[in-house]
């Protein structure tokens, strides 16, 4: 492996911002210091005027390998994720076929290790008949298990009472979950049927998939994992509602946690006018007052970690009406310059975005010397230049399916250079290929 050295960059690290050095030498940090420019490395690069932050670690994408290749790839979509910054991801079971064996959930890892420039780990995926299968999941090796309960793709909505104890009781590692009532959403899908027929408009999404329905579900959900101490992990919470089911508090410190996405914080139901159908997804996008009070609820720690939930779709799939139109949106590659927008408009602070980016992931999911800018730790970086600017165009979208909703948007922020597990994969729009990402590892008790 390569050496690297970066000098006189300003570091965002464990709630500190300070100038410094840091050398890299055979993926991991090998010293951090305030003069290390007598020292020698195969890579030199002066950081002066940027700012170096541990890389992103995005805990929920849909990368859609195997069986739905026409929309995205892992290699694809760990390409736009190192250009954003990502450095790690963890992604979702609902492939096709579904990863609900220990044999599927292998035959990912090794596309991601033949394909990803990121940092890799797939969730096991549960369903209402594999327990055996789920619990044979190595929890060194593997993310979590995913349960979707509400809003199923495939095999995988798990709504059998008997199961979910055995879940919740019986898996000895995190547990994810998407929380969204079925039944209300489908008894609230009847009545807009009935109203509008087969087209009614995108501004209904948020109706039908209601706050009543999140709510329910993830009330349940808390409530299986403090009845049986499960480590529960809600992923994309999206209504004010919600967030009173969670406490303040360091992440490591909880057994429950929550998860927020950057879609849920950046857009709300105004935007349906403008976007349509682009911005479809579970849980769906709602009024301005759920935004509002979601970053807040970041703010105080009731929920700990940024997301994407990056599910991309064909340009023509999402052009279809609405009942046909699939759900989700890419986002993967404009994570942290969506967030370091708040910073500018003054609503988080630099070390906030750090820690709910970087920090808070890497202790969410006890992650084997990731997150943090340390000595001995892998050299996932990322620098970006807070004075420059980023309009999203096809012409910069790394994207398989080509599209973002968020074409046109100008940021002021770039993302100049990544670094995964020591390796400088992305500089100014080049991407260096010759070393694939790492297989995530876990240290839990």
């Amino acid at each position: 492996m390569s050496s690297l050295l970066l000098l006189n960059a300003t570091f965002v690290n464990e709630g500190r911002i300070f100038e410094a050095d840091v050398l890299v030498k055979n993926g991991f940090i090998d010293q951090i210091g305030s003069d290390l420019s007598g020292k020698t490395a195969d890579q030199i690069l002066d950081a002066s005027g940027l700012h170096l932050l541990p890389g992103v670690i995005d805990d929920q994408v849909h990368f859609r390998e195997p069986g739905l290749t026409h929309k995205a790839s892992i290699g694809s979509e760990a390409r736009a994720a190192v250009a954003g910054g990502v450095t790690s991801f963890m992604e979702m079971p609902n492939t096709v076929p579904n990863a609900l064996t220990q044999q599927l959930l292998e035959d990912k890892y090794a596309i991601a290790a033949r394909t990803s420039l990121a940092n890799y780990s797939f969730y096991m995926g549960a369903s209402n008949d594999n327990l055996d299968e789920v619990l044979r999941t190595d929890p060194a090796s593997v993310c979590g298990v995913k349960i979707f309960m509400g809003s199923s793709t495939g095999n995988m909505l798990v709504d059998n009472l008997g199961t979910l104890e055995n879940l919740f009781s019986q898996v000895p590692m995190l547990i994810a979950t998407h929380c969204e009532d079925e039944a209300t959403i489908r008894a609230n899908a009847e009545a807009y049927r009935q109203r509008y027929g087969e087209a009614p408009p995108a501004r209904v999404h948020p109706e039908i998939r209601s706050v009543e329905a999140c709510l329910k579900s993830s009330s349940f959900a808390v409530e299986l994992a403090r009845k049986h101490h499960t480590r529960l992990h809600i992923l994309h919470i999206s209504t004010a509602e919600e967030t009173a089911l969670f406490q303040p508090g360091p992440v490591r410190d909880k057994r429950i946690t929550a998860e927020v996405c950057v879609h849920h914080l950046w857009f709300d139901a105004a935007d349906y006018e403008r976007l349509g159908n682009q911005i479809k997804c579970n849980p769906a996008i709602k009024e301005a007052r759920h935004r509002e009070t979601l970053l807040r609820a970041l703010l105080d720690d009731r929920l700990d970690v940024i997301a994407t939930d990056h599910a991309p779709h064909t340009w023509a799939e999402k052009q279809q009406l609405y009942w046909q139109a699939p759900s989700g949106l890419p986002l993967v590659q404009h994570p942290l310059l969506l967030m370091l927008e708040f910073y500018r408009q003054g609503r988080l602070s630099l070390e906030k975005v750090v820690e709910k980016m970087a920090h808070a992931p890497a202790d969410c999911f006890q992650m084997n010397r990731r997150g943090y800018l340390r000595e001995g730790y892998w050299a996932d970086l990322v620098l970006v230049d807070l004075a420059a600017e980023t309009t999203v165009s096809k012409k910069n979208i790394e994207y398989q399916c080509g599209w973002s909703p968020l074409e046109g948007q100008t940021f002021h922020s770039a993302v100049t250079h990544t670094v995964v597990s020591g390796h400088l994969a992305y500089a100014r729009g080049k991407f260096d290929e010759s070393r694939k990402g790492q297989r995530l590892g876990f240290e839990r008790k």
